[in-house]
């Protein structure tokens, strides 16, 4: 079984279709690239998975409907998302943002604290700066502090909307790593991500959105090879 499959996916904006039913699945474990260009409703995807956009179709976790689950109740069920932006508290301290990310969680603070400690062993920069306001934070520091916040909620699925965009070649680099290490972890991962190459590269399976719609998906290594997807979202 899957452990998120999504059937028929419908999203209107009054009488705008942004997504005109596509279907996706992601296997326990999977790190799945979602790829297409500006406006192809690759955000909107998320955003409907995660309860933030009203949505028709059919959507289960792991064999269990969400389709009519609130946001916050889905997060407890085992989905977390990244936004695009980061979405960090500014006005609150890195730990504080860390902890708001358990706010589904009934384990002891015990626990919680351990787990924390583990997301500081993730990132070693947001340990240093435990104490320092989110909104003080360079851009690719609130990313690791947004994706360590989607953590601390111990998620069965990841959604990751452009983690890259905005940051340094360097702190790409590392936020693709990082992004590789909790794939290793048993996370199933869901990436949207601009840069399709570098997303293909680290995912096993791809799907690709034009207007939306899914027009293609393959194994990330087939994705890379076609001439079509090369010229279209790779540069050559």
């Amino acid at each position: 079984m899957n452990l998120l499959e999504v059937q028929d996916l419908k999203v209107s904006y009054g009488g705008i279709r942004a997504l005109k039913g596509i279907s996706l699945n992601i296997a326990a474990g999977e790190l799945v690239a979602l790829i297409g260009s500006n406006g192809a409703g690759k955000s909107t995807t998320l955003k409907a998975l995660a309860g933030l956009l009203p949505c028709q179709g059919k959507l289960h976790l792991q064999g269990k409907s969400l389709l009519h689950r609130a946001g916050h109740l889905r997060v407890a069920d085992g989905m977390a998302l990244v936004p695009e932006g980061r979405g960090v508290f500014a006005r609150l301290s890195v730990q504080e943002n860390l902890q708001i990310g358990a706010y589904t969680r009934k384990e002891t603070a015990a626990i919680l604290e351990q787990e924390l400690q583990q997301i500081y062993a993730l990132f070693p920069r947001l340990k240093e700066r435990r104490n320092q306001l989110a909104g003080t934070l360079s851009g690719g520091e609130q990313q690791m502090l947004a994706m360590g916040r989607a953590m601390m909620c111990k998620p069965r699925l990841l959604m990751l909307d452009e983690p890259s965009m905005g940051l340094a070649p360097l702190m790409v680099e590392k936020v693709f790593e990082t992004i590789q290490n909790i794939s290793t972890q048993g996370v199933s991962i869901l990436l949207v991500e601009q840069n399709a190459r570098q997303a293909l590269q680290i995912a096993s399976r791809g799907y690709v959105l034009e207007s939306g719609s899914i027009t293609l998906s393959d194994d990330a290594a087939s994705l890379l090879d076609s001439a079509a997807i090369q010229k279209a979202y790779l540069g050559s």
